[in-house]
């Protein structure tokens, strides 16, 4: 007998807000299926005001109370049976952040809940990494966000430390982020890898997921370090107005992906790596399946 669900997740980033629907395919003596059925972006770009001016504007207000209520659309015609929406850096450094998120409800009936940067960590950890993993390896797990990134060291199979920067693409276009900060991501991932011999790096994001579509290369195979390097040095040749025009990125694209890629080599040089895979999974992809195994709470449509 086969059993088709759907459910939804709602990552509301400092870059953007997606919204995830994922079809839940079991079948009795089979492994549970997980399908993306649907992905939606839009880019309300919440950290540019939160990080300058420690809140929501009245304009990014309006504009998410907007796309709550289209994704409440969109659940109720996918026919979604559970969802979690979760607010990461952003909303949760806002000092009205819990206010917009109480005006969300009330207009949408969207519940959004506001997560710290080691429960967002461990969100995506729950993703499903072995698929991709040499459980004989060790990996740096990075997760670039427009407010934070977030770490994870991966050795044998198991996460053995993790840690949120307040390092993201957002902050580094508004030259926000300290050197302190850079130095103490150095420290932390020199301290945490410098004891395996080797280490690769994995790589979630929409930039670097980006990157990997222009770079031609099959599923599961890596990036090299000299190609990203190669690939930072071309987009700094081009300005923002060439990178949309001539180079084909999104607006919203064409200037946050600079940044991201200074964190990815940043990690790859401190850690060592000469390789950066892209499983093109993340923190929606880690919600879906939380609600699932039930190792967060879920509301019901």
């Amino acid at each position: 007998m086969l059993s088709i669900k759907k459910y939804a997740a709602i990552d509301i980033g400092s870059n953007a807000v997606r919204l995830l629907i994922s079809n839940i395919i079991e079948e009795k003596g089979k492994p549970t299926l997980f399908r993306k059925s649907s992905l939606v972006r839009v880019p309300v770009r919440l950290g540019s005001d939160v990080f300058l001016k420690d809140k929501i504007s009245k304009e990014n207000i309006n504009r998410m109370v907007e796309t709550m209520t289209a994704f409440r659309l969109l659940m109720n015609t996918h026919k979604v049976v559970k969802y979690k929406a979760c607010a990461t850096s952003a909303m949760r450094e806002a000092t009205n952040g819990q206010k917009v998120a109480e005006l969300i409800l009330n207009q949408s009936q969207i519940k959004i809940d506001i997560i710290g940067g080691e429960e967002e960590a461990a969100i995506i950890a729950a993703t499903d990494l072995h698929a991709y993993l040499d459980d004989s390896k060790t990996y740096l797990y990075v997760d670039v966000g427009g407010g934070s990134t977030e770490f994870t060291v991966i050795h044998n199979g198991n996460s053995v430390a993790s840690k949120s920067f307040k390092i993201g693409t957002v902050r580094l276009l508004n030259d926000i982020v300290k050197n302190e900060s850079w130095f103490e991501l150095e420290r932390w991932i020199k301290e945490q890898t410098n004891m395996y011999e080797k280490v690769e790096v994995i790589g979630s994001g929409g930039n670097i997921n980006k990157i990997f579509k222009i770079s031609g290369k099959a599923l599961g195979k890596p990036l090299t370090y000299f190609y990203l390097t190669s690939y930072y040095n071309t987009l700094q040749g081009y300005s923002y107005e060439e990178r949309i025009t001539q180079l084909d990125l999104n607006q919203d694209r064409a200037d946050v992906i600079i940044p991201a890629i200074r964190i990815y080599l940043s990690a790859m040089k401190w850690s060592r790596a000469k390789h950066i895979y892209v499983p093109k999974i993340g923190l929606a992809d880690g919600i879906i399946k939380s609600m699932y195994y039930k190792t967060i709470s879920s509301n019901t449509q």
